[in-house]
């Protein structure tokens, strides 16, 4: 009887087994490359929407909400910062709370509504300045309604971004990351180079197709056609949404770094530690046998106060109290890093001067032939191509050549790369300063001196040199500063590489503003013209440049200092003495 039972309880379990292998056989597989479309058409929809509301805003906020270029080129600049700062914010709140998924999804949706409102302020006549009129009165300027509704869809497409941007590629790597597969490096590679080129097309499209679309069909068409694209852009994320892998929310990195600056404050009166070697907490199978002597103060937060701090786990129960040698190092490459990053906030100053190249385009004959004409607003294009041009020469062509003249394998130094950003982006303000001195004289002479939407007898592709240095100067700073970031930070803080070259072009947006505004403030005195008059033809856009080509050079001297400081790259912190310059 006993036998019956245990042979009928055994087929019981061998049938609850199989069923619940049948179960999980029958649920699809998440993840994998079929999610990767989805992921890659949602970005691309979405960099060509915002991206195309750029080149040409100026003329808009000039035109229609009868602006001037001081003011419309700041508020430009606001809009900039806002954008590049949010994916900070977006990144800590997706780390912390909502998870990258639900991070993607609600930033699709906030600047769809962005851009929808955006295309209303175009549609309702009300909703703008009425035209000029025609007598000798002032134009009437924007209601503070008017502005509200104009500057609040500038704040939902930019609170979208910081939604999007940080997310979107390490959601698409989620996707195909499989650590037991021998191929996993080889599809992350593969994964990512689609991603980028996917993104250098979009520009592309945007800087021509948008661009044109406004120009010849007005705004109404023009930020119409971005609305659609990312209302595309939301529906195509969202429709693969069961296909997803989605990763819970964890900690942010964030988090972690305030965490030491918090603690060892509260640490401060504390002693240090007599054994070196055991007073300090660290991870489980941590590399670090003691903090670097480097910022030493900071070395507090990982001080153990009390045994009982410590779990079975060797994690400190409360993080907000005791923090791990990892954490603190972390922070102090962060420190360190500071100095030279600052040399690259000079470089997106001058990269972010879209308004007057705008200006200059269109003041210049844009015909290639003579049915066609390049739109103002594409010729940021050229820059995109020279970035193009010089990634893929650089790796296909630069590095085999040198590599065979030098018998060893060649590779240019991340921070000569920065160098030679910062040199090119000076020679880029010149050369943008010499071509603008050579337009006003030609305008002058041609009697456009008060007509500053005349056409000036010059090609504008005299323009093409000025962009194609600063896309240059700009591929070179960017590059060399996250490859140098990754050389030097430790690898839980490999998301901060990429961040961080938005934060240092949000910080210039703010510097430009503030350069242009006292520019125009000083220069308009005594009833001169301002530098940066509403009348290209008057003002002196030259000297605005060379300006700017002042600063680089100083900051070119800078940057050789920071350097020379810094040390060698590649500086390992030793893990197991107290080794460590002081800063």
């Amino acid at each position: 009887m006993e036998m019956e039972e245990n042979l009928a309880s055994n087929q019981q379990g061998n049938f609850e087994t199989s069923l619940s292998q049948l179960e999980r056989s029958s649920k699809k597989p998440k993840g994998g490359i079929i999610t990767l479309p989805f992921i890659i058409a949602n970005e691309a929809f979405q960099m060509v929407a915002t991206i195309g509301l750029m080149p040409n805003m100026i003329l808009y906020l000039m035109n229609e909400y009868k602006m001037g270029v001081k003011d419309a080129s700041n508020l430009m600049f606001y809009w900039s910062a806002a954008s590049n700062f949010s994916p900070l914010i977006g990144a800590f709140v997706a780390d912390s709370f909502l998870g990258r998924f639900l991070c993607i999804g609600v930033g699709c949706i906030f600047t769809f509504l962005g851009m929808v409102q955006l295309w209303l302020t175009a549609m309702i006549s009300s909703a703008r300045p009425r035209p000029c009129s025609l007598l000798a009165q002032p134009c009437e300027s924007a209601t503070t309604g008017q502005f509200v509704l104009l500057i609040s869809s500038f704040g939902l497409i930019s609170i979208g971004g910081g939604g999007i941007k940080p997310c979107s590629a390490a959601f698409g790597a989620d996707q195909v990351d499989n650590r037991n597969n021998p191929n996993n490096a080889m599809i992350l590679e593969r994964y990512f180079s689609w991603y980028y080129a996917s993104t250098v097309v979009s520009v592309l499209i945007a800087l021509t197709g948008i661009v044109y679309i406004q120009d010849h069909m007005g705004w109404k068409v023009g930020f119409g056609v971005p609305a659609i694209l990312m209302f595309c852009s939301t529906l195509v994320f969202l429709l693969a949404s069961s296909l997803y892998i989605k990763h819970k929310s964890n900690k942010s990195l964030f988090t972690g770094l305030l965490e030491v600056i918090v603690v060892a404050y509260k640490n401060r009166k504390l002693n240090f530690p007599l054994d070196y070697s055991s007073g300090y907490h660290r991870e489980e199978a941590s590399a670090y046998a003691s903090p670097t002597d480097r910022l030493r103060f900071l070395n507090k937060a990982c001080i153990i106060k009390n045994p009982q701090d410590i779990s079975s786990t060797v994690i400190s129960s409360n993080q907000w109290d005791l923090c791990t040698i990892e954490q603190v190092e972390e922070l102090k490459a962060l420190i360190k890093i500071i100095p030279l990053w600052s040399t690259g906030v000079i470089v997106s100053l001058n990269i972010s001067q879209n308004s007057f190249p705008l200006l200059q385009a269109k003041s210049m004959d844009r015909h290639i032939i003579s049915n066609f004409q390049i739109p103002a607003g594409s010729f940021g294009m050229f820059a995109i191509i020279t970035i193009a041009i010089w990634v893929v020469s650089y790796d296909r062509v630069i590095i085999p050549l040198a590599s065979k003249i030098a018998g060893k394998k060649f590779h240019l130094d991340p921070r000569l790369k920065m160098g030679m950003g910062i040199f090119l982006s000076c020679l880029a303000m010149l050369i943008s300063g010499i071509m603008e001195r050579i337009r006003k004289r030609k305008a002058i002479e041609q009697g456009l001196l008060n007509n500053p939407s005349g056409v000036v007898h010059m090609s504008a592709l005299w323009l093409v040199p000025q962009h194609c240095f600063s896309g240059l100067a700009e591929a070179l700073i960017i590059i060399g500063q996250i490859e140098f970031y990754y050389s030097e930070f430790p690898k839980s803080m490999s998301s901060i590489a990429t961040s961080l070259s938005g934060v240092g072009m949000g910080v210039a947006n703010l510097l430009a503003s503030v350069i242009l505004s006292n520019v125009d403030k000083l220069t308009r005195g005594g009833g001169k013209e301002s530098w940066v008059s509403n009348n290209i033809n008057k003002g002196h856009y030259e000297y605005y440049y060379w300006l700017l080509a002042t600063f680089s050079s100083i900051n070119l001297l800078y940057f050789l200092v920071c350097n020379w400081c810094y040390g060698p790259s590649g500086e390992k912190l030793v893990k197991t003495s107290r080794e460590g310059d002081r800063l």
